[in-house]
C-alpha cells in the first residue's frame, strides 16, 4: 500500500523530504571531525550523548511501520524501552560506525507510523541536541524551521509541545511564526522550537511576560522524562 503523503513528497524537490535530507547531510558532515571525548558529550537530550542522539536518529529512519509495531509489542507496549533497543542497534562498535551508519539513512524515506513532518522535527531537534552542547551553529532556513515550529505548536504526538505552550502567545522574530494567545514569548524561531519541546537552555534567547512559565515547564518536564 502506498504511503499518499510519501508519494507527494517524492514529487516535490522542495518538499518536507528534501529537507529532511538536507537537515542530515549537513548534520553528518558537521560531525565528520569530532574526537572521542566530543562524542562522548552530553547532548540536550536528557541522559544521553552526542553519539547516542546520532544512533537514535538513525533508528527513527529505520523503521518502517510493521518493524516499529513489532518492536513496541516485543517491548510490551513499553516505548522508552522500544526507543532504547532500536537506539543500541544503531550505535555500532565505535564513533566512527555511528557516523556511518547515520550517513547511510542521510537519503532514507523509511518511517514510522509519523507525518513527515514529524520526522523533521525530529531531525531538526535532534541535530540541535547534537549541536549546541558541541559548540557547532548551523543556519537552518527560516521557511523549514517555521513549518516545523507550526507543527510542534499544534501536537503532542512525538514530544509534548502543545501543552507546554498552552496559554502563551509564541511570536517569532526573525519569520512569520505566531501562535496562541495570552503572555508573550518572543525570539528566533528556532528557539521557539527547542523550547517548545522542552530544552529550557533556549528560554536564554527568548523575551517576554511569557519566557519564565515556559522555563519552568521546560524544567518540570525535564525532571520527569516527557521530552523526546
Amino acid at each position: 500500500m502506498t504511503d499518499p503523503e510519501l508519494t507527494a513528497e517524492r514529487g516535490h524537490g522542495s518538499g518536507i523530504w528534501a529537507s529532511i535530507r538536507t537537515e542530515r547531510a549537513a548534520l553528518a558532515a558537521d560531525l565528520a571531525e569530532l574526537t572521542e571525548a566530543q562524542w562522548a558529550t552530553p547532548s540536550l537530550c536528557a541522559g544521553l550523548t552526542v553519539r547516542e542522539v546520532l544512533a537514535h536518529l538513525t533508528a527513527g529512519a529505520s523503521l518502517n511501520t510493521v518493524r516499529w509495531l513489532a518492536g513496541v509489542i516485543r517491548c510490551r507496549f513499553d516505548f522508552d524501552k522500544q526507543v532504547a533497543v532500536r537506539l543500541a542497534e544503531q550505535l555500532g562498535a565505535d564513533p566512527a560506525e555511528t557516523l556511518a551508519r547515520f550517513r547511510h539513512i542521510v537519503p532514507s524515506t523509511t518511517k514510522p507510523p509519523l507525518p513527515a513532518i514529524a520526522m523533521l522535527g525530529e531531525t531538526l531537534v535532534h541535530g540541535e541536541d547534537i549541536r549546541r552542547p558541541l559548540g557547532i551553529r548551523h543556519a537552518y532556513p527560516i521557511d523549514v524551521v517555521t513549518r516545523v515550529a507550526e507543527y510542534y505548536q499544534g501536537s503532542d504526538m512525538v514530544v509534548v509541545a502543545k501543552k507546554r505552550v498552552a496559554g502563551l502567545r509564541l511570536a517569532a522574530d526573525d519569520g512569520t511564526f505566531t501562535t496562541g494567545s495570552g503572555p508573550v514569548v518572543s525570539g528566533p524561531t528556532l528557539a521557539l522550537v527547542m523550547a517548545m519541546t522542552g530544552r529550557a537552555t533556549y528560554c536564554d534567547e527568548l523575551e517576554g511576560d511569557g519566557v519564565e512559565l515556559l522555563r519552568g515547564r521546560c524544567r518540570h518536564d525535564d525532571e520527569h522524562g516527557s521530552h523526546g
